[in-house]
């Protein structure tokens, strides 16, 4: 049974009326993704709000950090499985297994990390990122001294803590819009 064909709950804008900047977005999207991520087209009802969100998530995912890509993917990918987040479960789902070339490895992240074979920093990562996730109150000086014992800088712990809260808040918000991931993704790095 295939997924639900919308993208969004709420109205899209027409792409055609985008301001240029967001056009040229969309159109460089297509032109490396071969379709635009239906998190900016939902994001789109808002001009404003999708140049914030690529801007933080530009930041947080691409930017310089201690954290390499592919461990803020399965950041990604553990805070939306503990969110049951079904688009970013999808859609980083498919970074996880694009840019570590595992398969497994993305499968595994969004069904249960604790499987995974991660050396000492990952898991004490990942444990970080479902903690905060799942119980925040419980979350303490112990729990930065964990990460801190495991190779993490005081700007790693900070920027992971960042990935951990803006994935949180992407998933909440692809639950309040209903928002649908791109089916590409379901069958891209397989």
């Amino acid at each position: 049974m295939p997924q639900p064909d919308h993208v969004s709950a709420l109205p899209l804008a027409d792409p055609a009326a985008l301001d240029e900047d967001l056009k040229a977005v969309f159109a460089k999207c297509v032109e490396k993704l071969g379709f635009v991520p239906n998190v900016l087209q939902a994001y789109s009802l808002r001009p404003q709000k999708l140049r914030n969100f690529m801007a933080m998530y530009n930041e947080l995912m691409l930017g310089p950090s201690g954290l390499s890509k592919l461990e803020r993917e399965m950041v990604a990918v553990v805070v939306s499985a503990a969110n049951r987040c079904y688009y970013c479960l999808v859609a980083h789902g498919q970074a996880v297994r694009k840019l570590s070339g595992d398969a497994e490895l993305g499968e595994m992240m969004v069904m249960n990390y604790r499987v995974a074979k991660l050396d000492r920093r990952r898991r004490a990562m990942l444990d970080y990122a479902w903690k905060l996730t799942v119980t925040p109150h419980d979350v303490g000086e112990a729990d930065r001294a964990a990460l801190g014992a495991a190779g993490l800088s005081a700007e790693d712990i900070f920027d992971l803590a960042e990935t951990i809260a803006f994935f949180n808040l992407s998933n909440r918000m692809a639950y309040a819009v209903d928002m649908m991931p791109n089916r590409e993704y379901h069958r891209l790095d397989r």
